[in-house]
Protein backbone atom coordinates (compact mmCIF):
# COMPACT_ATOMS: atom_id res chain seq x y z
CA UNK A 1 0.00 0.00 0.00
CA UNK A 2 2.44 2.71 -1.25
CA UNK A 3 2.52 6.13 -0.07
CA UNK A 4 3.97 9.10 -2.30
CA UNK A 5 5.00 12.18 -0.15
CA UNK A 6 5.91 15.14 -0.31
CA UNK A 7 7.95 15.72 -3.43
CA UNK A 8 10.60 18.81 -3.38
CA UNK A 9 11.22 21.17 -6.88
CA UNK A 10 14.99 22.57 -6.62
CA UNK A 11 14.20 25.46 -9.91
CA UNK A 12 17.87 26.66 -11.53
CA UNK A 13 19.07 30.51 -10.92
CA UNK A 14 18.12 32.06 -14.30
CA UNK A 15 14.66 33.50 -14.38
CA UNK A 16 13.74 33.97 -18.16
CA UNK A 17 10.31 35.68 -19.39
CA UNK A 18 8.65 34.86 -22.20
CA UNK A 19 9.27 38.39 -22.87
CA UNK A 20 12.97 37.85 -23.35
CA UNK A 21 12.42 34.72 -25.44
CA UNK A 22 10.16 36.40 -28.17
CA UNK A 23 12.78 39.16 -28.37
CA UNK A 24 15.30 36.68 -28.47
CA UNK A 25 13.55 34.71 -31.43
CA UNK A 26 12.49 37.69 -33.49
CA UNK A 27 16.49 39.31 -33.50
CA UNK A 28 17.25 35.93 -34.15
CA UNK A 29 15.17 35.15 -37.04
CA UNK A 30 14.23 38.65 -38.93
CA UNK A 31 13.10 37.30 -42.23
CA UNK A 32 11.13 34.13 -41.11
CA UNK A 33 8.07 34.34 -43.00
CA UNK A 34 5.63 34.02 -39.86
CA UNK A 35 7.18 36.53 -37.96
CA UNK A 36 4.29 38.12 -36.80
CA UNK A 37 2.40 34.95 -35.86
CA UNK A 38 4.81 33.58 -33.55
CA UNK A 39 4.68 36.57 -30.56
CA UNK A 40 1.06 35.39 -30.81
CA UNK A 41 1.14 31.58 -30.79
CA UNK A 42 3.95 31.96 -28.12
CA UNK A 43 1.56 34.08 -26.15
CA UNK A 44 -1.33 31.17 -25.88
CA UNK A 45 0.91 28.87 -24.19
CA UNK A 46 -0.11 30.57 -21.14
CA UNK A 47 3.38 30.33 -20.04
CA UNK A 48 5.15 33.90 -17.99
CA UNK A 49 8.15 32.29 -17.48
CA UNK A 50 10.96 29.87 -16.46
CA UNK A 51 13.76 28.91 -15.36
CA UNK A 52 17.13 27.80 -16.95
CA UNK A 53 20.48 26.82 -15.58
CA UNK A 54 22.33 29.22 -17.74
CA UNK A 55 21.57 32.32 -19.17
CA UNK A 56 19.26 32.86 -22.67
CA UNK A 57 22.74 34.16 -23.92
CA UNK A 58 24.90 31.21 -22.92
CA UNK A 59 26.31 28.99 -25.76
CA UNK A 60 24.67 26.19 -24.33
CA UNK A 61 20.90 27.68 -25.16
CA UNK A 62 20.98 30.26 -27.73
CA UNK A 63 24.10 29.88 -28.53
CA UNK A 64 26.16 27.79 -31.32
CA UNK A 65 27.72 25.39 -28.94
CA UNK A 66 28.54 21.73 -29.89
CA UNK A 67 26.67 18.94 -29.24
CA UNK A 68 29.44 17.20 -27.04
CA UNK A 69 29.28 21.08 -25.34
CA UNK A 70 25.58 21.07 -24.62
CA UNK A 71 25.05 17.43 -23.69
CA UNK A 72 27.80 17.79 -20.98
CA UNK A 73 26.44 21.03 -19.72
CA UNK A 74 23.21 19.30 -19.68
CA UNK A 75 24.21 16.35 -17.68
CA UNK A 76 26.34 18.19 -15.28
CA UNK A 77 23.37 20.99 -14.08
CA UNK A 78 21.00 18.19 -14.06
CA UNK A 79 23.04 16.25 -11.50
CA UNK A 80 23.76 19.46 -9.74
CA UNK A 81 19.87 19.87 -8.99
CA UNK A 82 19.28 16.27 -8.70
CA UNK A 83 21.79 16.10 -6.31
CA UNK A 84 19.94 18.78 -3.97
CA UNK A 85 16.57 17.66 -4.77
CA UNK A 86 16.76 14.50 -3.31
CA UNK A 87 18.53 15.69 -0.16
CA UNK A 88 15.92 17.97 1.12
CA UNK A 89 13.21 15.27 0.04
CA UNK A 90 14.90 12.82 2.44
CA UNK A 91 14.83 15.58 4.90
CA UNK A 92 11.38 16.55 4.22
CA UNK A 93 9.93 12.83 4.69
CA UNK A 94 11.78 12.57 8.20
CA UNK A 95 14.14 9.80 6.75
CA UNK A 96 17.29 9.64 9.79
CA UNK A 97 20.82 10.01 8.10
CA UNK A 98 22.89 6.80 8.31
CA UNK A 99 25.99 6.62 10.65
CA UNK A 100 27.92 8.80 8.45
CA UNK A 101 27.71 12.33 7.93
CA UNK A 102 24.81 12.87 5.25
CA UNK A 103 24.12 9.15 4.32
CA UNK A 104 21.20 7.58 4.09
CA UNK A 105 21.21 3.77 4.43
CA UNK A 106 17.59 3.08 4.96
CA UNK A 107 16.65 3.81 1.49
CA UNK A 108 16.10 0.81 -0.56
CA UNK A 109 15.98 1.39 -4.01
CA UNK A 110 16.06 4.80 -6.22
CA UNK A 111 14.47 5.26 -9.16
CA UNK A 112 15.40 8.41 -11.46
CA UNK A 113 14.30 9.45 -14.93
CA UNK A 114 16.27 11.97 -16.97
CA UNK A 115 16.34 12.48 -20.95
CA UNK A 116 18.23 15.50 -21.51
CA UNK A 117 22.07 15.20 -21.57
CA UNK A 118 23.84 12.28 -22.08
CA UNK A 119 25.80 10.20 -19.29
CA UNK A 120 27.19 6.74 -18.73
CA UNK A 121 27.21 5.89 -15.98
CA UNK A 122 23.82 6.94 -15.43
CA UNK A 123 22.05 9.43 -13.42
CA UNK A 124 21.30 6.88 -10.44
CA UNK A 125 24.61 6.20 -10.36
CA UNK A 126 26.09 9.48 -9.76
CA UNK A 127 23.60 9.95 -6.93
CA UNK A 128 24.83 6.69 -4.57
CA UNK A 129 27.79 8.48 -2.97
CA UNK A 130 26.84 12.11 -2.84
CA UNK A 131 23.75 10.84 -0.90
CA UNK A 132 25.42 8.70 1.29
CA UNK A 133 23.13 5.54 -0.80
CA UNK A 134 24.25 2.00 0.51
CA UNK A 135 25.94 0.26 -2.70
CA UNK A 136 23.68 -2.86 -2.41
CA UNK A 137 20.44 -0.11 -2.68
CA UNK A 138 18.37 -1.58 -5.81
CA UNK A 139 18.37 0.59 -8.54
CA UNK A 140 16.05 1.45 -11.82
CA UNK A 141 16.94 4.30 -14.35
CA UNK A 142 14.42 5.34 -16.58
CA UNK A 143 15.63 7.49 -20.09
CA UNK A 144 14.04 9.15 -22.91
CA UNK A 145 10.69 9.03 -21.03
CA UNK A 146 10.64 13.07 -21.01
CA UNK A 147 7.48 14.08 -20.09
CA UNK A 148 5.96 10.74 -18.49
CA UNK A 149 8.70 10.13 -16.74
CA UNK A 150 8.12 11.26 -13.22
CA UNK A 151 4.55 9.25 -13.71
CA UNK A 152 6.10 6.28 -14.87
CA UNK A 153 9.09 6.62 -12.03
CA UNK A 154 6.29 6.85 -9.61
CA UNK A 155 4.60 3.62 -11.14
CA UNK A 156 7.61 1.74 -10.62
CA UNK A 157 8.03 2.89 -7.38
CA UNK A 158 4.78 1.28 -6.72
CA UNK A 159 5.50 -1.89 -8.23
CA UNK A 160 9.06 -2.49 -6.37
CA UNK A 161 6.73 -1.83 -2.83
CA UNK A 162 4.73 -4.26 -3.82
CA UNK A 163 7.56 -6.43 -4.85
CA UNK A 164 9.78 -5.77 -1.70
CA UNK A 165 7.48 -4.59 1.40
CA UNK A 166 8.76 -2.35 3.75
CA UNK A 167 10.85 -0.56 1.43
CA UNK A 168 11.81 2.84 0.91
CA UNK A 169 12.36 4.14 -2.40
CA UNK A 170 13.78 7.63 -3.27
CA UNK A 171 12.54 8.90 -6.98
CA UNK A 172 14.43 11.77 -8.48
CA UNK A 173 13.33 13.66 -11.65
CA UNK A 174 16.06 16.19 -13.45
CA UNK A 175 15.98 17.61 -17.01
CA UNK A 176 18.10 20.46 -18.55
CA UNK A 177 15.55 21.28 -21.26
CA UNK A 178 16.65 24.36 -22.28
CA UNK A 179 19.55 21.96 -24.27
CA UNK A 180 17.00 22.00 -26.85
CA UNK A 181 16.78 25.80 -27.57
CA UNK A 182 18.41 25.50 -30.95
CA UNK A 183 17.60 28.38 -33.38
CA UNK A 184 18.62 26.24 -36.45
CA UNK A 185 14.72 24.95 -35.47
CA UNK A 186 12.69 27.30 -37.37
CA UNK A 187 9.46 26.08 -37.74
CA UNK A 188 6.71 27.07 -35.69
CA UNK A 189 6.55 24.10 -33.62
CA UNK A 190 10.08 24.39 -32.66
CA UNK A 191 9.72 28.22 -31.79
CA UNK A 192 6.70 27.12 -29.29
CA UNK A 193 9.05 24.69 -27.81
CA UNK A 194 11.81 27.22 -26.91
CA UNK A 195 9.03 29.29 -25.02
CA UNK A 196 7.19 26.14 -23.82
CA UNK A 197 9.93 24.49 -21.44
CA UNK A 198 12.00 25.18 -18.10
CA UNK A 199 14.89 23.02 -16.37
CA UNK A 200 14.00 21.42 -13.03
CA UNK A 201 14.80 18.52 -10.68
CA UNK A 202 12.63 16.93 -8.11
CA UNK A 203 13.21 14.16 -5.55
CA UNK A 204 10.12 12.30 -3.28
CA UNK A 205 10.18 9.17 -0.98
CA UNK A 206 7.40 6.28 -1.73
CA UNK A 207 7.28 4.00 1.23
CA UNK A 208 4.37 1.29 1.67
CA UNK A 209 3.72 3.37 5.54
CA UNK A 210 2.77 7.06 5.94
CA UNK A 211 6.17 8.58 6.94
CA UNK A 212 6.28 12.60 8.05
CA UNK A 213 3.06 14.88 6.54
CA UNK A 214 0.82 14.19 3.95
CA UNK A 215 0.82 11.50 1.37
CA UNK A 216 -0.89 10.27 -1.57
CA UNK A 217 -1.77 7.12 -1.11
CA UNK A 218 -1.95 3.99 -3.54
CA UNK A 219 -3.77 0.67 -3.17
CA UNK A 220 -1.24 -1.04 -5.02
CA UNK A 221 -0.38 -1.55 -9.11
CA UNK A 222 -3.87 -2.58 -9.78
CA UNK A 223 -4.42 1.20 -9.39
CA UNK A 224 -1.57 1.97 -12.14
CA UNK A 225 -2.39 2.77 -15.51
CA UNK A 226 0.64 2.55 -18.78
CA UNK A 227 -0.61 3.00 -22.69
CA UNK A 228 0.92 3.37 -25.84
CA UNK A 229 -1.02 4.88 -28.33
CA UNK A 230 -0.86 2.49 -31.83
CA UNK A 231 0.36 4.31 -34.55
CA UNK A 232 2.41 7.25 -32.76
CA UNK A 233 6.11 6.92 -32.54
CA UNK A 234 5.97 10.60 -34.74
CA UNK A 235 3.90 12.52 -32.63
CA UNK A 236 6.72 13.76 -30.53
CA UNK A 237 10.29 12.54 -30.75
CA UNK A 238 13.72 14.01 -29.88
CA UNK A 239 16.71 13.62 -32.59
CA UNK A 240 20.24 14.72 -31.94
CA UNK A 241 22.31 16.59 -34.66
CA UNK A 242 25.88 17.79 -34.84
CA UNK A 243 24.38 21.13 -33.83
CA UNK A 244 22.71 19.85 -30.79
CA UNK A 245 19.82 18.11 -29.71
CA UNK A 246 16.27 18.81 -31.10
CA UNK A 247 12.30 18.36 -30.10
CA UNK A 248 10.01 17.57 -33.33
CA UNK A 249 6.46 17.06 -33.47
CA UNK A 250 3.52 16.44 -36.04
CA UNK A 251 0.15 18.12 -36.33
CA UNK A 252 -1.15 14.96 -34.60
CA UNK A 253 0.63 16.02 -31.97
CA UNK A 254 -2.25 18.59 -30.91
CA UNK A 255 -5.01 15.22 -30.79
CA UNK A 256 -2.60 12.88 -28.86
CA UNK A 257 -3.80 13.94 -25.48
CA UNK A 258 -7.19 13.44 -26.59
CA UNK A 259 -6.49 10.70 -28.60
CA UNK A 260 -5.21 8.43 -25.40
CA UNK A 261 -8.05 9.77 -22.96
CA UNK A 262 -10.98 6.83 -23.58
CA UNK A 263 -8.19 4.48 -22.48
CA UNK A 264 -7.62 6.68 -19.25
CA UNK A 265 -11.29 6.88 -18.67
CA UNK A 266 -12.10 2.76 -19.33
CA UNK A 267 -9.43 2.37 -16.71
CA UNK A 268 -10.84 4.66 -14.29
CA UNK A 269 -13.85 2.81 -14.11
CA UNK A 270 -17.33 4.74 -14.81
CA UNK A 271 -18.47 4.57 -11.43
CA UNK A 272 -14.84 5.90 -9.79
CA UNK A 273 -14.85 9.57 -8.55
CA UNK A 274 -12.38 12.06 -9.23
CA UNK A 275 -12.29 14.51 -6.86
CA UNK A 276 -9.01 16.12 -7.80
CA UNK A 277 -6.14 15.81 -10.56
CA UNK A 278 -2.18 16.58 -10.87
CA UNK A 279 -2.36 16.94 -14.53
CA UNK A 280 1.03 17.06 -16.80
CA UNK A 281 1.13 20.81 -17.44
CA UNK A 282 2.08 20.12 -20.74
CA UNK A 283 0.06 22.95 -22.72
CA UNK A 284 -3.11 24.70 -21.81
CA UNK A 285 -5.20 22.19 -23.67
CA UNK A 286 -3.61 19.29 -22.21
CA UNK A 287 -4.39 20.35 -19.11
CA UNK A 288 -8.25 21.81 -19.71
CA UNK A 289 -8.96 18.39 -22.13
CA UNK A 290 -8.08 16.04 -19.62
CA UNK A 291 -9.62 18.01 -16.58
CA UNK A 292 -13.01 18.18 -18.48
CA UNK A 293 -12.39 14.42 -19.57
CA UNK A 294 -11.93 13.39 -15.67
CA UNK A 295 -15.29 16.13 -14.43
CA UNK A 296 -12.82 18.07 -12.92
CA UNK A 297 -13.30 22.09 -13.40
CA UNK A 298 -10.30 24.94 -13.99
CA UNK A 299 -10.01 24.86 -9.71
CA UNK A 300 -9.22 21.49 -9.43
CA UNK A 301 -6.72 22.00 -11.71
CA UNK A 302 -5.29 25.07 -11.11
CA UNK A 303 -1.86 23.20 -9.70
CA UNK A 304 -0.94 22.22 -13.16
CA UNK A 305 -2.15 26.02 -14.67
CA UNK A 306 0.26 27.45 -12.20
CA UNK A 307 2.99 25.54 -12.77
CA UNK A 308 2.62 25.76 -16.42
CA UNK A 309 2.77 29.98 -16.17
CA UNK A 310 5.44 30.15 -13.74
CA UNK A 311 7.81 27.04 -14.41
CA UNK A 312 6.14 26.10 -17.74
CA UNK A 313 6.61 22.21 -19.10
CA UNK A 314 8.83 20.77 -16.69
CA UNK A 315 8.90 17.48 -19.07
CA UNK A 316 9.53 14.46 -16.29
CA UNK A 317 9.64 16.77 -13.59
CA UNK A 318 6.31 18.17 -14.07
CA UNK A 319 3.82 16.05 -12.10
CA UNK A 320 5.95 16.12 -9.17
CA UNK A 321 6.08 19.28 -9.05
CA UNK A 322 2.32 19.78 -9.37
CA UNK A 323 2.10 17.35 -6.26
CA UNK A 324 3.88 19.81 -4.47
CA UNK A 325 2.10 22.61 -5.09
CA UNK A 326 -0.97 20.02 -4.26
CA UNK A 327 0.68 19.80 -0.53
CA UNK A 328 0.74 23.52 -0.41
CA UNK A 329 -3.28 23.40 -0.93
CA UNK A 330 -3.98 20.05 -0.17
CA UNK A 331 -7.40 18.03 -0.95
CA UNK A 332 -9.56 16.93 1.67
CA UNK A 333 -8.46 13.57 3.62
CA UNK A 334 -9.95 10.95 1.69
CA UNK A 335 -10.71 12.23 -1.75
CA UNK A 336 -9.84 10.48 -4.50
CA UNK A 337 -7.22 11.88 -7.18
CA UNK A 338 -5.62 10.56 -10.47
CA UNK A 339 -1.73 11.57 -11.15
CA UNK A 340 -1.30 12.28 -14.94
CA UNK A 341 1.20 12.76 -17.70
CA UNK A 342 1.78 12.42 -21.33
CA UNK A 343 4.75 11.73 -23.36
CA UNK A 344 6.70 10.86 -26.50
CA UNK A 345 5.18 7.22 -28.04
CA UNK A 346 2.59 8.66 -27.72
CA UNK A 347 1.91 7.39 -24.24
CA UNK A 348 0.40 7.90 -20.92
CA UNK A 349 1.58 7.07 -17.50
CA UNK A 350 -1.73 7.38 -14.41
CA UNK A 351 -1.65 6.54 -11.09
CA UNK A 352 -5.31 6.56 -8.76
CA UNK A 353 -5.71 6.77 -5.41
CA UNK A 354 -6.62 9.10 -2.71
CA UNK A 355 -5.16 11.79 -0.31
CA UNK A 356 -3.83 11.01 2.94
CA UNK A 357 -3.38 13.44 5.82
CA UNK A 358 -1.20 12.10 8.39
Amino acid sequence: MPYIHRPVTVLPAHKVTTDEIVDDILGRHPDHPQLRVIPRVIGNLGVHTRYFTRPLTAPTVSGTASIEDRSRTAFADALAMATDAARRALTAAGLTPGPAPGSYADVDAIITTHSTGWSVPNLEIHLIEPLGLKPTVRRIALTTMACAGGTQALIRAVDFIAAHPGSKVLVVAAEVISSVYNHNDTSIEAMIYKALFGDSAAACIVSDQPLDGPAFHIAGPDDTLEYVLPGSLDRYSGRIGTDGFHFDSTKQALTAADDVLPAVLDWVGPHQRVDWAAIHPGSPRIITDTAKALGLDAHDSRHSTDTLAHEGNLGGVSVLRVLERTHDDPPEHGTHGVVIAYGPGFNTAALRGTWHHA
